[in-house]
């Protein structure tokens, strides 16, 4: 079989990221827009017990995800790799979309919040589908030796993800009164969905099959049982465990901390204004997108696991040290924040704060928000830019490179199935759920940088297993596979 060359390449992978952004943006707008729709889907009287019901909510898209990967990893590795990100984009812009129309508890009642979570559940089945099939779809097209510098474009939809649906979000706030957001304007960034999946299927449909799944296909080489052949033969359950905690674990850890929790941090601790936290968190985000590219570009030629690796270790020593100098920078002076336990619902709230003249009182709010321009030329804020942006390095360098690796690890017949779900129970349960266990740790302790012991524990773990038990894979051949050479075994560093 015929290494592939460049000249369909880049429709292939705008074909695929195109798509995998879309799913990030609609999966990231129901978190972004938290306090604004959890009033509207719960019963009033409580916008705290309303706001933990909404982010329970957004978790369980989180703990699905890994159900996902394994229902629609074995249609990958059984129909097609096409065929299975055709149906995850399908289901994530209808779920979203429908979301844009549901009515309201004031009109249906206790039907709004069951649909939500029914919502919520379609959505994380199908982004547990939809990134396995867009890093095996963009492998399997690319030549030997590059395959880090291409699949790291996949690598960038994530966080194009997020920053597309704190962008559109910011911007339909902008063209409106904040009442009439708060009433309708909410549900435009879901409908704008509808346009996104529609441009993005057409590109999808004109697509054709990857060419290592069509060979092995018409050679009779597609495993009949890939679930099985995953997980119960140990030589695969062993890659797919060290992949999990010597990898996705500390990645999935290290990715929600640099994004999610740094903007939680920055609202909800630090109480930096909403919007202005938004901008500094966006801003971050896109001065740290090349980079993705620059390092699974420098996992081709050095390894993905050192790279990794490195950025697990220098995360897990970093973080503190990063965390006390954004509260230093804010200005806020916040020195503990306060949990207040509801006695009727149980819900939990924080209050940040700071000492006035020897009494502990409730901190004010930094950085209010005037305008952008007014942001960008605020000392303060660029100091809170820059140390988010050194987290976000952090996430580029375990992220960049490890579509690469993990398509890697695994041989093609089942490697769909292999790779999405120690990359979804990483990023899905060890990363997805960091902000409720940062919430429920620094609620306990008064701590405020106590929300940062999981994300370093995990990441130093990941460190620890990776270096010793992960395999260097990129000077394996996946091309030799498909004509019935095992390529180059892996090494391990």
């Amino acid at each position: 079989m015929p290494m592939p060359v460049d000249t369909k390449i880049w429709q292939v992978i705008a074909a695929s990221a195109v798509g995998t952004m879309i799913e990030w943006y609609d999966f990231y707008i129901f978190g972004s827009l938290a306090s604004v729709i959890s009033p509207l889907f719960y019963p009033s009287g409580n916008d705290t017990l309303a706001l933990i019901a909404y982010l329970s909510t957004f978790a369980v898209g989180f703990v699905v995800r890994p159900f996902g990967a394994l229902f629609f990893g074995r249609i990958g590795d059984l129909v097609g790799r096409k065929y299975a990100f055709l149906v995850t984009l399908i289901i994530m812009g209808g779920a979203t979309a429908l979301i844009g129309v549901l009515p309201t508890y004031a009109s249906i009642g206790m039907v709004a919040p069951a649909i939500l979570l029914l919502i919520r559940i379609l959505q994380g089945l199908a982004l547990g589908g939809e990134y396995g099939g867009a890093a095996v779809y963009v492998a399997e097209h690319v030549p030997d030796g590059r395959r880090g510098f291409y699949t790291s474009f996949i690598q960038i939809t994530a966080t194009l993800g997020l920053f597309v649906s704190l962008a559109v979000i910011l911007i339909v706030q902008n063209t409106m009164s904040a009442a009439s957001f708060r009433a309708w304007g909410w549900r435009v960034p879901f409908l704008i969905s509808i346009v996104l999946v529609a441009v993005s299927l057409y590109i999808r449909l004109r697509m054709k099959e990857s060419p290592i799944f069509q060979h092995i296909k018409a050679t009779g080489a597609v495993s009949a049982k890939p679930l099985k052949e995953a997980f119960t033969q140990w030589p695969n359950l062993k890659r797919v465990l060290i992949s999990l905690f010597g990898a996705t674990a500390g990645q999935g850890v290290v990715w929600y901390t640099g994004q999610f929790y740094a903007l939680f941090y920055l609202q909800t601790i630090l109480k930096v204004n909403n919007t202005s936290a938004s901008y500094i968190v966006a801003i971050a985000l896109v001065m740290g997108m090349p980079l993705f590219v620059l390092f699974g570009a420098l996992s081709d030629r050095i390894g993905r696991k050192r790279i990794m690796m490195a950025g697990c270790l220098v995360a897990a020593v970093s973080y503190l040290p990063i965390y006390r100098a954004m509260q230093a920078a804010a200005g806020s002076n916040v020195v503990t924040a306060v949990s207040q336990r509801n006695p009727i619902t149980g819900a939990v709230s924080l209050t940040p704060q700071t000492i006035v003249d020897g009494t502990m009182r409730p901190a004010a709010e930094v950085l209010p928000f005037v305008d952008l321009w007014t942001l960008l030329s605020n000392g303060t804020a660029w100091q809170l830019i820059l140390l988010v942006f050194v987290q976000v390095v952090f996430v580029t360098m375990v992220y960049g490179p490890i579509a690469a690796y993990l398509v890697e690890a695994f041989p093609a017949k089942i490697r769909y199935t292999a790779l999405s779900l120690p990359y979804h129970i990483g990023n899905g349960v060890f990363g997805g759920l960091l902000p409720v266990i940062g919430l429920g740790i620094v609620a306990r302790t008064g701590n405020i940088y106590a929300g940062l012991y999981y994300p370093i524990v995990v990441a130093a773990l990941t460190f620890l297993i990776g270096s010793l038990l992960l395999t260097e894979t990129h000077s394996v051949l996946i091309w030799r596979e498909v004509q019935g050479d095992s390529g180059s075994e892996p090494r391990k560093t």
